[in-house]
């Protein structure tokens, strides 16, 4: 476990200066929302399609690890749901806390750690993992919120759902990357070296974005959060492996780094629906935090285990 510590604990170290500069009002809020835009539209999108013009399509999606995903999901999104019900939150809070027990940090942390801990063949699965979370359950926490306010789920809500993948870089930038592929293009070597050199600025400026997001997070709820972190750091990760190694009997590396994508702290785009939608929002904020905080040490063990 050391080795892959020590293997991560440089992607760490960056989030560490990110919040440094964060907290100490070095680099401001509105720095980092500045820098998360620049990664988010240009250098991930790079990242990304180039990763996908160098994959086919079935090497991404394959039906069985789909399902496995799905279902090891769905069961501790349930979970999530149920004990927040039980905890007489409602359905838009127990909405907001099962978003934060499955949706994990896959396009900022995992996508560049996990290519670079696991090698080139982990960037299909990884992509996989990033589309379920996009499009399944970013559309379902959508859906659920506004069918609660609305007290039905109209077409107009539908139609923004789709309008709002469509627009989405990281979907935009793998479906091209794939269509590329498809087609046989050959990669121009300026292409190439372009796209490279926009990509290599992904991971650091990812990095340090998530470090200085945090600065501005709070720990409050602990209680909670704490809980929430244990639903995406542990249970998440076992769930995906149960369902994938013996239910719908995944190929290894797939199920390798589907587990390790499990693993990753919560999304910071689950705070932005939180706050969007008014639903418990520094809930939210404090799960970011202590998940990541922790996901220093349990998703090493995690990786070194697999």
């Amino acid at each position: 476990m050391l080795d892959v510590f020590l293997q991560t604990l440089p992607f760490f170290l960056l989030i560490a200066f990110g919040f440094g500069a964060g907290r100490s009002g070095f680099f401001p809020a509105e720095a980092t929302t500045w820098l998360t835009r620049f990664v988010f539209y240009f250098a991930l999108s790079a990242m990304l399609f180039r990763f996908a013009a160098s994959l086919s399509l079935s090497e991404v999606f394959e039906i069985n690890a789909v399902a496995a995903y799905a279902a090891g999901s769905l069961v501790v999104y349930g979970i999530a749901t149920s004990l927040a019900l039980i905890r007489q939150r409602g359905i838009e809070e127990a909405a907001i806390e099962a978003q934060c027990a499955v949706v994990g940090n896959v396009g900022f942390l995992g996508v560049p750690m996990l290519a670079m801990l696991l090698g080139p063949e982990a960037i299909g699965p990884v992509m996989l993992v990033l589309a379920c979370d996009l499009i399944l359950f970013g559309s379902l926490i959508v859906i659920v919120i506004t069918a609660r306010r609305d007290g039905r789920l109209s077409p107009a809500v539908l139609i923004s759902i789709g309008r709002g993948l469509m627009a989405n870089p990281m979907i935009v930038s793998i479906t091209l990357g794939l269509i590329w592929a498809a087609l046989n293009l050959p990669m121009p070597q300026p292409m190439d070296d372009f796209l490279t050199l926009l990509g290599a600025a992904a991971t650091p400026g990812a990095l340090f974005a998530i470090g200085a997001s945090l600065a501005g997070k709070s720990a409050e709820r602990l209680t909670v959060a704490s809980w929430l972190s244990f639903a995406k750091l542990v249970l998440h990760p076992l769930a995906v492996a149960v369902t994938a190694l013996i239910l719908f009997q995944v190929d290894a590396l797939t199920a390798k780094v589907m587990i390790a994508a499990a693993a990753l702290p919560v999304a910071g785009n689950v705070y932005i629906l939180a706050q969007h939608y008014g639903v418990a929002p520094q809930r939210a904020s404090a799960a970011i935090l202590v998940s990541t905080t922790l996901s220093i040490v349990t998703l090493s063990a995690i990786i070194a285990a697999l």
